[in-house]
Formats: C-alpha cells, structure tokens, sequence
C-alpha cells in the first residue's frame, strides 16, 4: 500500500494515541480524515492543526461512537481506518450505557461504514485488558489469551468497565469481520508511555507516573507491568496497515518492569520526586509477566524506544504543560 496521497481516517483523533498516529500519517504523505466529537473546540483539537501538513493533509470530520452512521461521511472514500476512539471514563455512574455500550456500538457502526466505502483494511487499537484479565495469571501472554468477562464483572477491579467494553467489542469485531469478509488487524498495546501532543494528562499516564504523582489506586495495574512506547505503538499501526501480510491479532508491547523497578528508574532520573522505594508484595525476586511481542517481531516490526524513552519522554511533556510539578520539594515549601 503506498501511502503517498492515500486518504485514510483516524477515529479519536484528538487523544493520546489518535494524534501521534496523526501526526506520522501525515509524515508520511498519507491525506487524513480525523473524526473528533467536536471539531470546533479548538481546545481539545488546536493540536492537531498545529501539525506540519495539516493544512493541506489533514481535515476534522465530526463523529460520535454512540451516534450510530457518523462515521459514514467521515470514512466515504478511504482505503483504510485506523479505529483509535473508545471511551475511557473510569468514574462513570452508569458504565454499561456510558462506557460499554457505547464501545461495542461504535465498533460495529464504523464497522458498517467501512464496509459501505469498501474499506481496504481497518487497523483497531484493542488493549491488554482484553488479554489478561483473569482469575489466574500466567508467566506468559500470547495472541490466542482472552479476558474472562465474567471475572471481570464479579470482581469490579479499578477499570473494570474498560476492560469488558474493549473485550466484547473486538469480540464483536471479529464475528462481524468475518461475516462480512471484512479485512480486519486488531493491535494489542500494553500500557502505552511516551511524549504526547494533546494538552491534558493521557489517561495511560495517570497510571504510568503513578509513583511520582502518589496515586496509589493505580499501583496495582503496574504491580507487574508491561509497557509500549507511544510511537512504537502508532509506527506498528502503520506497519501492519501497510503490510499485505498482516492478519490477526498483534500484542505490542517492548518491555516488561514491576513498579519496583519503575520507581528505581524515575528515582535515579528525577531525584526531586518523592518515590516510593517499597511496595506491598513486590521485592526484587518478583517475577515479571510478559506480554509475547513475536508474531508482530517475526512480520519483521522493529522497537525503537525503551523504557527509559517512555517514561522521561511522559515525564518531561508533563512538566512542559505544567501537568506535574518540578520537583515535590517546592510544593512542599510554598
């Protein structure tokens, strides 16, 4: 597939993953459709504008997963999707018609729309918590490992909704993609950490830099962690989009660390936070999880970042936005 004036559309453009993904489209000549809910709130899509090329390559197009047909317009002469969108909203009231309903809803609605545009390939930005969520834990995670919804449902752990809306809806996607002889890629991103474009605080970060910022409720999903770089992640994206091969499931994930080691790596780089040094369960010895990035290693996919990558490129972008203070110590003293 070359990619040079190919239109392709981006669902949640304006989020974490959505804008970088963007942003290398562009780099690479592709003509870009980015769905946002409004494109009008020049708030929440200014950074997308300031991108180079977007003024000839790149267009905002308004769509909304629960507003079922939005993305037909958006999608309409494009050979290819990337489906980046999905709600994220952890304190929600009503999960099931806020979060889950809506992800499997959306799913299938841009689903329909690319079969209508006759879609040559739609990439889906799926999740470990459609992997891993289990009543036991292995050593090792693969492509053929699924969440156990009724687990899920039962235990009711920090993003529970999450993880049964991102499940169901690749669930849903695969049923559809084959009745339909759709030609359909879902990537499974591990926690994703890396700089970022948007001018809030990604949701993956409140719990990547949960050492540095205290929040405690958070330490338990990087107990033992898994992670990606952000870039790695958009780059495979594009690889697998453009690879006539690719078929399937991929994990993307580089590395593996417990919080442990995570709070020793920021300790060493930023000595002026207040980390952690112990954690409840975790010792050197613990054993770490991996998430198997083979099948995407052996397509010829090459990482280029690592974990220090991700978590001083996160660290720095929080502190140029002003998201995370300097140092504890001059909030201590003020």
């Amino acid at each position: 597939m070359g990619s040079e004036g190919e239109t392709v559309c981006v669902t949640g453009a304006s989020g974490f993953i959505g804008s970088w993904l963007v942003m290398r489209l562009l780099e690479r000549g592709y003509t870009v459709r980015a769905t946002v809910r409004d494109p009008g709130n020049l708030k929440k899509v200014s950074h997308l504008l300031d991108l180079p090329k977007a003024g000839t390559h790149l267009t905002l197009w308004k769509a909304d997963l629960s507003d079922e047909g939005s993305f037909d317009e958006a999608i309409q002469g494009c050979s290819g999707v990337f489906h980046v969108a999905t709600p994220m909203d952890f304190d929600s009231k009503d999960p099931e018609n806020e979060v889950i309903k809506p992800t499997i809803e959306g799913m299938l609605s841009i689903m329909k729309s690319c079969k209508k545009a006759k879609v040559k390939k739609l990439v889906f930005t799926s999740s470990a918590g459609t992997v891993d969520v289990q009543p036991t834990k292995k050593q090792v995670y693969d492509e053929s490992c699924w969440s156990d919804i009724d687990f899920v449902r039962s235990v009711k752990m920090t993003g529970w909704m999450y993880f049964v809306s991102k499940t169901l809806a690749e669930q849903a996607a695969w049923k559809y993609a084959k009745e339909n002889e759709l030609n359909f890629i879902s990537i499974i991103p591990t926690l994703v950490v890396g700089p970022f474009l948007m001018p809030s605080m990604p949701p993956s970060l409140i719990t990547a830099l949960s050492p540095i910022t205290g929040n405690e409720s958070h330490y338990f999903i990087i107990k033992d962690g898994q992670f990606v770089h952000v870039d790695d992640l958009c780059m495979s994206h594009i690889y697998l989009y453009e690879h006539p091969k690719a078929e399937g499931r991929y994990i993307c994930s580089s590395d593996e660390e417990t919080i442990l080691g995570l709070s020793n790596l920021l300790r060493n780089k930023y000595p002026d936070y207040n980390i952690p040094t112990e954690f409840e369960g975790v010792d050197e010895k613990f054993e770490k999880v991996v998430f198997s990035s083979k099948k995407l290693r052996d397509i010829g996919f090459e990482f280029k970042h690592s974990l220090e990558d991700m978590f001083v490129g996160a660290v720095e972008t929080c502190r140029e936005k002003g998201l995370l203070p300097l140092s504890h110590k001059n909030t201590q003293d003020s």
